[in-house]
């Protein structure tokens, strides 16, 4: 894929991933349900690791910069690179046949839990019991029932996304026709 293109896609995945954290989730003072996973996600399976912490660090700085929710806070921005890395890490397809459907199912998976409980339940209630003052246990509990709920959610929309995005992601910008 030419620069031109992955960056043409980064930027669409980024206004996507701003738009979904910032305007399209359900936020409370310990929990945020949304669905900005998606692009994190298909960032790190098209452009692998580099991109997807690029634009999930810019998403971030971005959203709390001209949409913010409280005060800026880095850990935050550690965990949304972290969990970019891991994502890049584990999904990232050079070509289009890196690995088998089945190995993409499981990678999934372990990319989903590995960043549930290293990033969202371990380091964002860290972060969370900082910012607030609250226990970091009494955190916990609640966020460990959400998170359980979201990996079997994230699994099956980003295989489901990853199926119908393919040809045409095949077709128009893993072609040559640059």
């Amino acid at each position: 894929m030419s620069k031109n293109k992955k960056i043409i896609l980064s930027a669409l995945l980024l206004a996507l991933l701003i738009i979904l954290s910032r305007f399209l989730s359900i936020k409370t003072p310990i929990l945020t349900i949304s669905f900005s996973f998606v692009p994190t996600m298909l960032c790190a399976i098209w452009l692998g690791p580099k991109w997807t912490v690029l634009i999930n660090v810019l998403g971030d700085l971005i959203g709390a910069t001209l949409f913010p929710s409280g005060a800026f806070f880095i850990g935050y921005t550690i965990t949304t690179a972290l969990a970019a890395l891991i994502y890049g890490l584990l999904l990232y397809k050079k070509e289009e046949d890196t690995y088998t459907e089945k190995q993409f199912i499981i990678r999934v998976i372990l990319a989903s839990v590995l960043v549930t409980v290293i990033a969202n339940i371990g380091l964002n209630t860290l972060w969370l019991s900082i910012t607030t003052g609250k226990a970091f246990m009494v955190l916990l509990s609640a966020r460990i029932v959400k998170e359980l709920i979201m990996i079997p959610i994230k699994v099956i929309v980003i295989i489901f996304l990853e199926r119908v995005l393919r040809k045409p992601f095949n077709k128009y910008l893993r072609g040559e026709n640059d």
